[in-house]
């Protein structure tokens, strides 16, 4: 056998495994994911912002604050929820490998170059939770609440980009998507999940 041969094999091989692992993982992130209405609610929040962002009408821009602040509350309860049972996944399941490579199982060939998706899901919760944007004193503190409140949705969306996908994947779909670079929207979340996340995936 040729190497040429050879490397066709070993490309299709690791395509295979790859795709496999891929499936896998979002096939896991769907079951806990699809007990709830994270994803419409996450939706609905960020479009809103955008929204009472841009009305200049002082009423109307109320109405719409109030709106959001029910949203917000249902999705952080959800997403406290969500987090408490993807908590009793199998730890086998939800490593992530921090590696610039993104072969397969390299979670499991190197564990200490990986995190547990369980323990990310936590710090997004308690991220999530801090934030609070109804708890905003005056119409300033309400947009940077919802600016820091929509970059924690972002990298929470990330992580699970990353995790079934790689974490470049993960990198181009939120510049494709959001015109934000990762960077950027981890200096935009609160301090605390900045140095949690970071620390995570060191």
């Amino acid at each position: 056998m040729d190497f040429f041969t050879l490397a066709i094999i070993v490309f299709i091989a690791i395509y295979l495994l790859k795709t496999q692992q891929q499936r896998r993982h979002t096939l896991l992130l769907a079951q806990y994911l699809g007990r709830f209405q994270i994803e419409k609610l996450m939706g609905g929040l960020i479009e809103g912002y955008l929204r009472v962002l841009g009305e200049s009408d002082e009423q109307r821009r109320a109405q719409i604050w109030t709106v959001l602040d029910n949203t917000e509350a249902n999705l952080a309860e959800q997403f406290q929820r969500f987090a408490k049972e993807m908590a009793t996944a199998d730890p086998q399941l939800t490593r992530v490998s921090t590696l610039p490579v993104a072969l397969p199982y390299l979670d499991r060939l190197f564990p200490s170059s990986s995190f547990d998706l369980r323990d990310a899901m936590q710090l997004h919760a308690r991220g999530i939770a801090s934030v609070r944007v109804a708890d905003s004193r005056n119409e300033d503190e309400r947009r940077a609440r919802a600016f820091t409140m929509t970059a924690e949705l972002l990298l929470m969306q990330y992580t699970c980009h990353w995790f079934c996908k790689s974490r470049a994947v993960a990198s181009l779909r939120l510049v494709a998507r959001h015109k934000t670079p990762f960077e950027q929207v981890l200096a935009s979340v609160t301090d605390q999940t900045r140095r949690d996340y970071r620390q995570l995936i060191a």
